[in-house]
Protein backbone atom coordinates (compact mmCIF):
# COMPACT_ATOMS: atom_id res chain seq x y z
CA UNK A 1 0.00 0.00 0.00
CA UNK A 2 2.96 2.11 0.35
CA UNK A 3 5.43 3.75 2.60
CA UNK A 4 3.78 4.89 6.06
CA UNK A 5 2.37 8.17 6.14
CA UNK A 6 3.55 9.34 9.33
CA UNK A 7 1.76 12.84 9.87
CA UNK A 8 -1.88 12.19 8.89
CA UNK A 9 -4.05 14.66 8.76
CA UNK A 10 -7.11 14.62 11.50
CA UNK A 11 -10.69 13.28 10.75
CA UNK A 12 -12.69 15.73 9.34
CA UNK A 13 -16.84 15.88 8.70
CA UNK A 14 -18.48 18.07 5.57
CA UNK A 15 -22.38 17.85 4.60
CA UNK A 16 -22.46 16.94 1.55
CA UNK A 17 -26.48 17.24 1.69
CA UNK A 18 -29.51 16.98 3.88
CA UNK A 19 -29.03 14.03 6.08
CA UNK A 20 -25.57 12.75 4.71
CA UNK A 21 -22.27 13.71 5.49
CA UNK A 22 -18.59 12.70 4.52
CA UNK A 23 -16.16 11.46 7.37
CA UNK A 24 -13.05 11.75 5.44
CA UNK A 25 -10.75 9.36 8.43
CA UNK A 26 -7.33 9.34 8.28
CA UNK A 27 -4.90 6.36 6.77
CA UNK A 28 -1.56 5.03 7.44
CA UNK A 29 -0.29 4.98 4.03
CA UNK A 30 1.29 7.72 1.90
CA UNK A 31 -0.33 6.55 -1.24
CA UNK A 32 -3.71 6.67 0.10
CA UNK A 33 -3.81 9.42 3.01
CA UNK A 34 -6.93 8.98 4.07
CA UNK A 35 -10.62 7.28 3.24
CA UNK A 36 -14.05 8.22 3.71
CA UNK A 37 -17.11 7.16 5.57
CA UNK A 38 -20.40 8.28 5.27
CA UNK A 39 -23.44 8.99 7.62
CA UNK A 40 -27.01 8.97 6.27
CA UNK A 41 -29.55 10.18 8.79
CA UNK A 42 -32.99 7.83 9.29
CA UNK A 43 -35.45 8.19 11.78
CA UNK A 44 -33.86 5.81 14.30
CA UNK A 45 -30.32 7.38 14.53
CA UNK A 46 -27.74 7.38 11.76
CA UNK A 47 -26.95 4.72 9.08
CA UNK A 48 -22.69 4.15 8.99
CA UNK A 49 -21.70 3.64 5.16
CA UNK A 50 -18.07 2.63 5.92
CA UNK A 51 -16.29 2.63 8.98
CA UNK A 52 -12.43 3.47 8.54
CA UNK A 53 -9.41 1.52 9.54
CA UNK A 54 -8.71 0.58 12.76
CA UNK A 55 -5.90 2.49 14.90
CA UNK A 56 -5.24 3.44 18.26
CA UNK A 57 -6.57 6.80 17.68
CA UNK A 58 -9.25 5.73 14.96
CA UNK A 59 -12.25 6.02 16.62
CA UNK A 60 -11.73 8.97 18.53
CA UNK A 61 -11.23 10.60 14.61
CA UNK A 62 -14.03 8.93 13.66
CA UNK A 63 -15.65 11.09 16.40
CA UNK A 64 -14.22 13.93 15.45
CA UNK A 65 -15.49 13.70 12.21
CA UNK A 66 -19.21 13.40 13.16
CA UNK A 67 -18.77 15.76 15.77
CA UNK A 68 -18.36 18.40 13.56
CA UNK A 69 -21.11 17.48 11.64
CA UNK A 70 -22.90 17.87 14.49
CA UNK A 71 -23.31 14.27 14.87
CA UNK A 72 -21.78 11.70 17.35
CA UNK A 73 -21.47 7.93 17.39
CA UNK A 74 -23.61 7.01 19.97
CA UNK A 75 -26.52 7.68 17.15
CA UNK A 76 -24.65 5.02 14.86
CA UNK A 77 -27.70 2.18 15.03
CA UNK A 78 -26.66 0.45 11.66
CA UNK A 79 -23.49 -0.31 9.88
CA UNK A 80 -22.76 -1.27 6.26
CA UNK A 81 -19.63 -2.12 5.07
CA UNK A 82 -18.99 -2.21 1.14
CA UNK A 83 -16.52 -4.40 1.55
CA UNK A 84 -14.05 -6.34 4.05
CA UNK A 85 -10.61 -4.23 3.19
CA UNK A 86 -9.38 -3.01 6.86
CA UNK A 87 -9.71 0.86 5.34
CA UNK A 88 -13.62 0.21 4.99
CA UNK A 89 -14.32 -2.19 7.74
CA UNK A 90 -11.55 -2.08 10.19
CA UNK A 91 -13.05 -0.57 12.70
CA UNK A 92 -16.97 -1.96 12.59
CA UNK A 93 -16.62 -4.74 15.29
CA UNK A 94 -14.98 -1.71 17.52
CA UNK A 95 -18.36 0.39 16.87
CA UNK A 96 -20.68 -2.12 17.21
CA UNK A 97 -19.35 -3.03 20.73
CA UNK A 98 -19.52 0.62 22.00
CA UNK A 99 -23.13 1.20 20.56
CA UNK A 100 -24.84 -2.37 19.61
CA UNK A 101 -25.64 -1.41 15.82
CA UNK A 102 -26.61 -3.87 13.85
CA UNK A 103 -23.60 -5.06 11.02
CA UNK A 104 -24.28 -5.68 7.96
CA UNK A 105 -21.70 -7.02 5.17
CA UNK A 106 -21.12 -9.30 2.10
CA UNK A 107 -21.49 -12.81 2.88
CA UNK A 108 -18.28 -13.31 0.57
CA UNK A 109 -15.78 -12.81 3.83
CA UNK A 110 -12.71 -15.74 3.42
CA UNK A 111 -10.49 -12.36 2.04
CA UNK A 112 -10.96 -10.88 5.33
CA UNK A 113 -11.16 -13.88 7.76
CA UNK A 114 -8.33 -15.83 6.20
CA UNK A 115 -6.12 -12.33 6.11
CA UNK A 116 -6.96 -11.60 10.57
CA UNK A 117 -6.94 -15.25 11.37
CA UNK A 118 -3.81 -15.05 10.48
CA UNK A 119 -1.61 -12.39 8.51
CA UNK A 120 1.64 -13.55 8.38
CA UNK A 121 0.93 -16.55 7.03
CA UNK A 122 -1.23 -14.79 4.31
CA UNK A 123 2.05 -12.63 3.75
CA UNK A 124 4.05 -15.13 2.97
CA UNK A 125 1.19 -16.74 0.99
CA UNK A 126 1.82 -13.53 -1.28
CA UNK A 127 5.54 -13.02 -1.34
CA UNK A 128 5.90 -16.99 -2.33
CA UNK A 129 3.50 -16.33 -5.29
CA UNK A 130 5.76 -13.24 -5.82
CA UNK A 131 8.55 -15.43 -6.04
CA UNK A 132 6.69 -18.12 -8.59
CA UNK A 133 5.90 -14.77 -10.74
CA UNK A 134 9.45 -13.64 -10.64
CA UNK A 135 10.34 -10.93 -8.31
CA UNK A 136 14.11 -11.22 -7.27
CA UNK A 137 14.63 -12.90 -4.25
CA UNK A 138 16.38 -10.41 -2.36
CA UNK A 139 13.37 -8.33 -3.09
CA UNK A 140 10.74 -10.46 -1.63
CA UNK A 141 12.98 -10.81 1.24
CA UNK A 142 13.49 -7.12 1.93
CA UNK A 143 9.01 -6.99 1.48
CA UNK A 144 9.30 -9.79 4.40
CA UNK A 145 11.35 -7.81 6.80
CA UNK A 146 9.50 -4.99 5.96
CA UNK A 147 5.86 -6.55 6.39
CA UNK A 148 5.91 -9.19 8.96
CA UNK A 149 4.05 -8.81 12.24
CA UNK A 150 2.28 -5.49 11.03
CA UNK A 151 -1.13 -4.86 12.55
CA UNK A 152 -4.01 -6.29 10.86
CA UNK A 153 -6.33 -2.75 10.68
CA UNK A 154 -8.98 -4.50 12.08
CA UNK A 155 -10.31 -4.39 15.89
CA UNK A 156 -11.28 -7.83 15.56
CA UNK A 157 -13.09 -9.83 13.22
CA UNK A 158 -16.27 -8.04 12.60
CA UNK A 159 -19.08 -10.33 12.94
CA UNK A 160 -22.90 -9.27 10.30
CA UNK A 161 -26.36 -9.93 11.98
CA UNK A 162 -27.14 -10.02 8.76
CA UNK A 163 -26.24 -10.51 4.38
CA UNK A 164 -26.05 -7.69 2.30
CA UNK A 165 -27.23 -9.70 -0.21
CA UNK A 166 -28.66 -8.31 -3.96
CA UNK A 167 -31.63 -6.17 -4.20
CA UNK A 168 -32.03 -5.90 -0.15
CA UNK A 169 -33.41 -2.45 0.35
CA UNK A 170 -32.14 -0.48 3.19
CA UNK A 171 -34.46 2.58 4.83
CA UNK A 172 -32.95 5.98 5.05
CA UNK A 173 -34.29 9.57 5.12
CA UNK A 174 -32.77 9.80 1.78
CA UNK A 175 -35.19 6.83 0.35
CA UNK A 176 -34.50 3.52 0.26
CA UNK A 177 -30.86 2.47 -0.76
CA UNK A 178 -30.61 -0.88 -2.87
CA UNK A 179 -27.67 -2.85 -2.74
CA UNK A 180 -25.87 -4.51 -5.52
CA UNK A 181 -23.02 -7.06 -5.69
CA UNK A 182 -19.94 -5.82 -7.18
CA UNK A 183 -17.04 -7.96 -7.07
CA UNK A 184 -13.77 -7.39 -8.94
CA UNK A 185 -11.70 -4.91 -6.40
CA UNK A 186 -12.65 -7.55 -3.79
CA UNK A 187 -15.33 -10.43 -3.34
CA UNK A 188 -17.22 -9.41 -0.85
CA UNK A 189 -17.63 -6.01 -2.90
CA UNK A 190 -21.31 -4.25 -2.94
CA UNK A 191 -22.52 -0.33 -3.76
CA UNK A 192 -25.52 0.93 -2.36
CA UNK A 193 -27.85 2.89 -4.93
CA UNK A 194 -30.17 5.67 -4.29
CA UNK A 195 -32.16 6.07 -7.35
CA UNK A 196 -34.61 9.02 -6.80
CA UNK A 197 -31.32 11.16 -5.85
CA UNK A 198 -29.27 8.89 -8.18
CA UNK A 199 -26.53 8.86 -5.66
CA UNK A 200 -24.11 5.82 -5.20
CA UNK A 201 -22.37 4.83 -2.24
CA UNK A 202 -19.52 3.08 -4.63
CA UNK A 203 -16.63 2.03 -2.17
CA UNK A 204 -13.61 1.54 -4.06
CA UNK A 205 -15.55 -0.20 -7.39
CA UNK A 206 -15.47 3.36 -8.71
CA UNK A 207 -13.40 6.27 -7.19
CA UNK A 208 -12.37 9.78 -8.71
CA UNK A 209 -10.05 8.26 -10.48
CA UNK A 210 -8.61 5.15 -11.99
CA UNK A 211 -7.14 3.27 -9.22
CA UNK A 212 -7.25 -0.40 -9.77
CA UNK A 213 -6.61 -3.08 -7.41
CA UNK A 214 -7.90 -6.32 -7.40
CA UNK A 215 -7.87 -9.52 -4.12
CA UNK A 216 -6.32 -11.91 -6.12
CA UNK A 217 -6.81 -16.30 -5.00
CA UNK A 218 -10.31 -16.20 -4.24
CA UNK A 219 -12.27 -16.13 -7.13
CA UNK A 220 -10.86 -17.30 -11.16
CA UNK A 221 -11.49 -14.31 -13.00
CA UNK A 222 -11.63 -10.89 -10.65
CA UNK A 223 -10.73 -8.70 -13.96
CA UNK A 224 -13.77 -10.26 -15.20
CA UNK A 225 -15.69 -10.03 -12.62
CA UNK A 226 -14.60 -6.03 -12.67
CA UNK A 227 -15.99 -5.38 -15.41
CA UNK A 228 -19.51 -7.31 -15.28
CA UNK A 229 -19.86 -4.60 -12.58
CA UNK A 230 -18.70 -1.54 -14.23
CA UNK A 231 -21.56 -3.01 -17.06
CA UNK A 232 -24.50 -3.71 -13.79
CA UNK A 233 -23.23 -0.17 -12.40
CA UNK A 234 -23.74 1.89 -15.55
CA UNK A 235 -27.31 0.87 -16.22
CA UNK A 236 -28.09 2.39 -12.40
CA UNK A 237 -28.17 5.88 -14.37
CA UNK A 238 -26.82 7.58 -10.85
CA UNK A 239 -25.73 11.10 -10.75
CA UNK A 240 -23.33 11.39 -7.55
CA UNK A 241 -20.66 8.76 -7.19
CA UNK A 242 -20.02 8.60 -3.03
CA UNK A 243 -16.42 6.97 -3.04
CA UNK A 244 -14.39 5.45 -0.29
CA UNK A 245 -11.72 7.62 -1.69
CA UNK A 246 -11.64 11.67 -2.23
CA UNK A 247 -14.93 14.09 -3.34
CA UNK A 248 -17.80 12.78 -4.24
CA UNK A 249 -17.63 13.50 -8.60
CA UNK A 250 -20.69 13.75 -10.86
CA UNK A 251 -18.85 12.17 -13.47
CA UNK A 252 -20.01 8.61 -13.09
CA UNK A 253 -20.35 7.55 -17.06
CA UNK A 254 -16.82 9.13 -17.78
CA UNK A 255 -15.52 7.27 -14.82
CA UNK A 256 -16.81 3.77 -16.19
CA UNK A 257 -15.61 4.34 -18.99
CA UNK A 258 -12.07 5.92 -18.21
CA UNK A 259 -12.07 1.96 -15.90
CA UNK A 260 -12.89 0.14 -18.98
CA UNK A 261 -10.50 2.03 -21.45
CA UNK A 262 -7.94 1.18 -18.83
CA UNK A 263 -8.32 -2.44 -18.22
CA UNK A 264 -8.45 -2.66 -21.70
CA UNK A 265 -5.42 -0.65 -22.51
CA UNK A 266 -3.58 -3.24 -20.00
CA UNK A 267 -5.11 -6.46 -21.31
CA UNK A 268 -3.68 -4.69 -25.03
CA UNK A 269 -0.26 -4.33 -23.43
CA UNK A 270 -0.29 -7.80 -22.17
CA UNK A 271 -1.23 -9.58 -25.47
CA UNK A 272 1.43 -7.44 -27.55
CA UNK A 273 4.03 -8.66 -25.08
CA UNK A 274 2.78 -12.25 -24.98
CA UNK A 275 3.20 -12.02 -28.85
CA UNK A 276 6.33 -11.51 -28.35
CA UNK A 277 7.29 -14.97 -26.25
CA UNK A 278 6.37 -16.13 -22.93
CA UNK A 279 7.05 -13.21 -20.15
CA UNK A 280 6.77 -13.84 -15.93
CA UNK A 281 4.16 -11.66 -14.59
CA UNK A 282 6.63 -10.02 -13.06
CA UNK A 283 8.54 -8.85 -16.40
CA UNK A 284 4.80 -8.09 -17.10
CA UNK A 285 4.53 -5.60 -14.08
CA UNK A 286 7.79 -4.14 -14.84
CA UNK A 287 6.35 -2.76 -18.56
CA UNK A 288 2.63 -1.57 -17.50
CA UNK A 289 4.30 -0.13 -14.20
CA UNK A 290 7.76 1.30 -15.32
CA UNK A 291 9.33 3.52 -12.49
CA UNK A 292 6.68 2.56 -9.50
CA UNK A 293 8.63 2.09 -6.26
CA UNK A 294 9.08 -1.48 -5.06
CA UNK A 295 7.09 -2.10 -2.25
CA UNK A 296 3.64 -1.15 -4.45
CA UNK A 297 4.82 -2.88 -7.21
CA UNK A 298 5.01 -5.96 -5.30
CA UNK A 299 2.03 -5.79 -3.30
CA UNK A 300 -0.49 -3.66 -5.27
CA UNK A 301 0.66 -4.23 -9.10
CA UNK A 302 1.96 -7.43 -9.05
CA UNK A 303 -1.47 -8.46 -8.53
CA UNK A 304 -3.35 -6.35 -10.84
CA UNK A 305 -0.61 -7.58 -13.43
CA UNK A 306 -1.68 -11.23 -12.28
CA UNK A 307 -5.57 -10.25 -12.40
CA UNK A 308 -5.14 -9.57 -16.38
CA UNK A 309 -3.47 -13.15 -17.00
CA UNK A 310 -5.70 -14.74 -15.44
CA UNK A 311 -8.77 -12.97 -17.14
CA UNK A 312 -6.80 -13.72 -20.72
CA UNK A 313 -6.93 -17.61 -19.51
CA UNK A 314 -10.31 -17.74 -18.67
CA UNK A 315 -10.80 -16.36 -22.44
CA UNK A 316 -8.39 -18.53 -23.74
CA UNK A 317 -5.96 -16.25 -24.92
CA UNK A 318 -3.26 -16.83 -22.47
CA UNK A 319 -1.55 -19.98 -20.93
CA UNK A 320 1.10 -20.35 -17.47
CA UNK A 321 3.01 -23.21 -17.82
CA UNK A 322 3.62 -24.14 -14.45
CA UNK A 323 6.82 -23.88 -13.96
CA UNK A 324 9.13 -23.73 -10.60
CA UNK A 325 10.40 -22.30 -9.43
CA UNK A 326 9.38 -19.49 -12.00
CA UNK A 327 6.11 -19.58 -13.88
CA UNK A 328 6.04 -17.83 -16.99
CA UNK A 329 2.95 -17.00 -19.18
CA UNK A 330 2.20 -17.36 -23.04
CA UNK A 331 -0.38 -16.55 -26.09
CA UNK A 332 -2.24 -19.98 -25.86
CA UNK A 333 -1.91 -22.01 -29.10
CA UNK A 334 -4.75 -22.14 -31.92
CA UNK A 335 -6.67 -24.87 -30.81
CA UNK A 336 -8.40 -24.35 -33.63
CA UNK A 337 -5.94 -25.27 -36.22
CA UNK A 338 -5.76 -28.94 -37.91
CA UNK A 339 -3.13 -30.99 -37.48
CA UNK A 340 -0.70 -31.23 -40.59
CA UNK A 341 -1.51 -34.33 -42.63
CA UNK A 342 0.70 -36.95 -42.11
Amino acid sequence: MGTANRNPEPGRGEKVMPGLWRLRLPLPWQLVPHGNAFAVADRDGLLLVDTGIHSKTSIRELERALDQCGLSLDMVHRIVCTHAHADHAGQAAAIVERTGAELLMSPNLAHMTGYIADPDGLLNSRLDRALLCGVPDELVERQRGLRAGLDTGFAAVPKPDRDLVEGLKLPSDLGELTVYETPGHAPSHVVLHQPEKRLLFSGDHLLGRVSLYYDVGYTPDPAGEFLDSLAKVAKLDARLCLAGHGKPVSAIPELISANRAAVDGRLGAIRAALADGPRTAWELTGMLYEGMPEEPRIGWFLPETLAYLQHLQVLGEATPDGGSPVETWATTPDQDVAPAAA
